[in-house]
This record gives C-alpha cells, sequence and structure tokens, in this order.
C-alpha cells in the first residue's frame, strides 16, 4: 500500500462520452492514464460502473432533481437522465461500459501503468426493482401493513408480489431512498450473501470505496431500524458485519484496498474494523468554516491515523472547492490537503477549477470550461507534490511564533514540514483573509551552518544560517491566503 497516495475520481457514465459513441472501458487510450500517473496519482476510482435497473430512471425524475438539471443544463431532457449508480440491479458491468472482460483489460492497462483501480461497493441496500430483491427477498429487511400505514415513505410493496412488503434503505437523518431497498444487516444469510459479492469483487479491481459504510454497524443498524428489529425479533449479531468481512478479503487478496465512506465522527471505528482509509469530512468542513485551531488540534493526532484518513475538497456528494469556498480560498485548501499525511481524494473537473457539480442521475457532460487560473495552479503544484518526500518522509507539524506582540495574526498560519533524508518541504498557509505574519522556527540534526530556503512555488530564496533558524526562525509575511511551499536541501 503506497504511503499518503492521491485518488482520482471519474463519474464513469458520464466520461467515457469525452472518449466517443459507445466506447468501452478497455478502448480508453492509454494517454488518458499515463497522464494521470504523471501526475502522481496512484489509484483511480471508476465511480458508478455497475448494472442498474431501468425503474431507476423514474426516480431521478423527481422536482427536486429536476430543479438541479435545469441549474446545470437549461436544455436538459428527460432522455439525458440515467438514474442513480447506487441503486444498483446486482454487481455486473453496466452494459454502457462493455464487459467484464472489458474491465479487465482496462485493470491490466491501468497496473501496468503503476495506477491501481478502485470500485464501488454499496454495503446498505440495492436498488428497489433489482433482480436481487426480486429473486431474494429474504435478504432484506421486512415490514409489514401497519409500518407501511404508518410510515410510507420508508417502506414499499414489491411490485413483482405485492404480498411483500420491504423498507428502502435509508440514513437516519434524512428520508429513505426511494430507489432502493434495504438489506438486514441482522440476518447471517444476508451478511454471507454481501460477503461473498465482496469476494467476487477482488477479480476486477484493486481496491473497493465502501458506500455509507457506517450504516452497517451493528449499533448503527440497530438505532437505524429499532421498530422492525424489536417486532420481529431480530437479534442483534454478536461480530460485526465488516470485521468479518474484511478478513476474509485480506485473507485472499492481502494488498487489496477497501476505502470506507464515513461520517459522525465513526472514521477511528471503521479503521478498527479493518478498513485501510476512511473518509474524514470534518476537515473539509473545518476549512469551509475557517476554523484554524480544530484544523491544527487535528492535524496534531497520531500520524499513523492521519495516514488512512481521506482528505478531500470536493467529490460528487459535495459542491464543488471553487463554490463552497472561492477562488482564494479553494488555492489555499488545496496546498493544505495535497501535502497532508493520508490519502487525497480529487474529483473529475477540480483540476480544471470546474464551478457546476451534476447530479449523478445525469449522463449529460457538462459545458464547464473552469477556471484558468485554478488550472494554472494545480498544473504548478502537483509536479511539486509528486515527490517521495511526501510519500516516504515523516510528517511534522509546527507552531508559528509571534513577530510582534501586538499583531496575533501568526495565529492565522497554518505550519508543517516533510523530512526524507536530506531534504525538507515546509508548507506554510496564511488561512485568513487578512495579512498575517510570523516567524517560522525549527531543528533538524545535521543541518550545515548556512542552508539555503527555496519556495517552489514562486521560486524566491533565502539564505539563513542553522543556528538562526533553530533560535529565532525566518519571517513570513503573507497576504490572504497566501502558501508558500519550501524546500531545504543538505
Amino acid at each position: 500500500m503506497n504511503d499518503n497516495p492521491k485518488l482520482y475520481e471519474i463519474n464513469t457514465r458520464v466520461w467515457i462520452k469525452q472518449f466517443g459513441k459507445n466506447i468501452k472501458l478497455s478502448e480508453i487510450p492509454n494517454d488518458y492514464f499515463k497522464n494521470l500517473r504523471q501526475l502522481g496519482f496512484s489509484y483511480i476510482w471508476l465511480m458508478g460502473v455497475w448494472k442498474t435497473p431501468a425503474e431507476n430512471i423514474k426516480y431521478a425524475l423527481s422536482p427536486e432533481l429536476i430543479k438541479r438539471y435545469k441549474k446545470c443544463f437549461p436544455d436538459w431532457k428527460p432522455e439525458d437522465v440515467i438514474g442513480s449508480p447506487y441503486a444498483i440491479d446486482s454487481y455486473q458491468l453496466n452494459p454502457l461500459l462493455g464487459t467484464f472482460e472489458d474491465l479487465i483489460q482496462l485493470k491490466e492497462k491501468v497496473n501496468q501503468l503503476g495506477l491501481k483501480v478502485i470500485l464501488d461497493f454499496i454495503p446498505n441496500h440495492f436498488g428497489a426493482h433489482s433482480s436481487v430483491v426480486n429473486n431474494s427477498t429474504q435478504l432484506f429487511l421486512k415490514g409489514d401493513e401497519q409500518l407501511l400505514k404508518d410510515d410510507f415513505s420508508t417502506y414499499f410493496r414489491l411490485e413483482t408480489n405485492e404480498n411483500i412488503i420491504l423498507a428502502h434503505g435509508r440514513d437516519p437523518f434524512f428520508l429513505a431512498w426511494s430507489d432502493t431497498a434495504q438489506l438486514n444487516y441482522f440476518s447471517a444469510e444476508t451478511r454471507t450473501f454481501m460477503t461473498e459479492q465482496l469476494l467476487q469483487l477482488t477479480n476486477y479491481c484493486d481496491g473497493l470505496r465502501c458506500d455509507m459504510a457506517m450504516l452497517s454497524m451493528n449499533n448503527v443498524f440497530q438505532n437505524t431500524w429499532s421498530g422492525p428489529i424489536t417486532k420481529f425479533n431480530l437479534e442483534k449479531p454478536q461480530t460485526e458485519f465488516w470485521t468479518d468481512a474484511i478478513k476474509k478479503v485480506k485473507k485472499v487478496k492481502p494488498n487489496f484496498i477497501l476505502i470506507a465512506e464515513v461520517y459522525w465522527d465513526l472514521e477511528s471505528e471503521l479503521i478498527d474494523l479493518g478498513f485501510d482509509y476512511a473518509y474524514y469530512k470534518h476537515f473539509l468542513d473545518m476549512l469551509i468554516n475557517d476554523d484554524i485551531p480544530g484544523i491544527k488540534h487535528n492535524l496534531n493526532s497520531d500520524l499513523n491515523y492521519l495516514k488512512k484518513l481521506v482528505f478531500f475538497l470536493e467529490n460528487h456528494d459535495e459542491e464543488r472547492a471553487v463554490k463552497s469556498l472561492g477562488i482564494k480560498k479553494s488555492i489555499a485548501s488545496s496546498v493544505i490537503f495535497l501535502t497532508l499525511p493520508g490519502m487525497k481524494l480529487l474529483y473529475n473537473g477540480q483540476l480544471d477549477g470546474k464551478r457546476i457539480r451534476c447530479p449523478v442521475q445525469i449522463g449529460k457532460p457538462s459545458d464547464d470550461k473552469g477556471l484558468k487560473n485554478l488550472k494554472d495552479f494545480y498544473l504548478k503544484i502537483l509536479p511539486v507534490i509528486n515527490n517521495e518526500t511526501y510519500q516516504k518522509g515523516t510528517f511534522n507539524l509546527i507552531q508559528p511564533n509571534v513577530y510582534n506582540k501586538k499583531d496575533e495574526s501568526y495565529n492565522n498560519i497554518l505550519v508543517w514540514y516533510w523530512q526524507y533524508y536530506n531534504v525538507i518541504r515546509i508548507t506554510i498557509v496564511n488561512y485568513s483573509p487578512k495579512h498575517a505574519k510570523g516567524k517560522i522556527k525549527f531543528s533538524v540534526n545535521n543541518l550545515p551552518s548556512i542552508v539555503e530556503l527555496k519556495d517552489l512555488l514562486t521560486k524566491a530564496n533565502l539564505k539563513i544560517t542553522s543556528k538562526k533558524l533553530s533560535d529565532e526562525g525566518f519571517v513570513v509575511n503573507l497576504k490572504g491566503y497566501q502558501s508558500r511551499i519550501i524546500e531545504i536541501k543538505y
């Protein structure tokens, strides 16, 4: 497993259209993936590759989603809608993308370039009209007439058998997803079935991003579904699904990567259950809310824990970074998150500074051309970040020092450095809209008497004695949201 890798997320059903009509996964030009590898990516996440029921489209024509389609595409048409990729029929490849043979060929091709393929695993549910629901209703959480009457948005009759009432999948803080059917994780048969799905998928990819992984945890499932659990006397399992399933996966493929999409501060719990990486949405929230003390506190965590977190500024569920953060703040946030430990997730279009997040239910490519200054910024910083210092070095958080006792702006400066053998890379970011001034000092063994500080973003140089660096430090005077990445070689 690579240390501190970068993951590139692709909305596959839309993205593939740029290469031509009726193109299959195996036919994507090698140069596309070569470019990603040259930019320093280790993983590509082909989001949304599984077969979906045709009925998904009717759910994707809700008034709320239509409003969003109009914002993205004033000229949208109903035939542009392709339905949610997270209400799947089964773990068969979407015919629009080819066959499993096409997927295997793509995997072999990108593996030869040094890239690994991540696909989706959706543990909580299948599509409400899926073949799995129709053929194996016993795997799903059942309801009854009273539950349906009391909560018709959460329960539904199976169209192929009106005597069967099932629950829609749900997050306990939101309305149920009406295009899904909820799996019953208090059923041994369901757990066995889903573990088998996991094991099958290890043949087609190098890892899985597990959608809403916390919903399958025993306590979460119990709290979400206390009504039917009590009514039908469902017994809470003694072990966690993820612990049992991940052990079996790792026994077959020890290097297989499992990424948990997780919220509600349950990252560490899912990592303890065996996940290699876990989403860290809280960090994005801190960046959006200018929570500098919170950022510093969280980066002071154990390094082994930080390395297992997935940091991101945007993805298919989040707003585009330039919209949620603005241009200057988006650039400062990128310098921050790209130089952190852990996995960095970047979404297709982010490198171009795209501003519009289109719903995943629509298959129309966006006309959003992005912002040139953001594109230029990424072209500048990604080669800087694609360096073994960040992949193999040690991470050290620094607290900036006051320059003037009457000036507390130094508190808005974030600083850390990476060290790998005789190379040090220092990240310095003023994460505020106002000027900030402070001193950066630290001590490293075996530095020469005079060291050169080279700013890799501006190419400015400064020479300083190692004694002054450790005793007093060097002064930084930064404009609002200005950043520096300084290299010391010795």
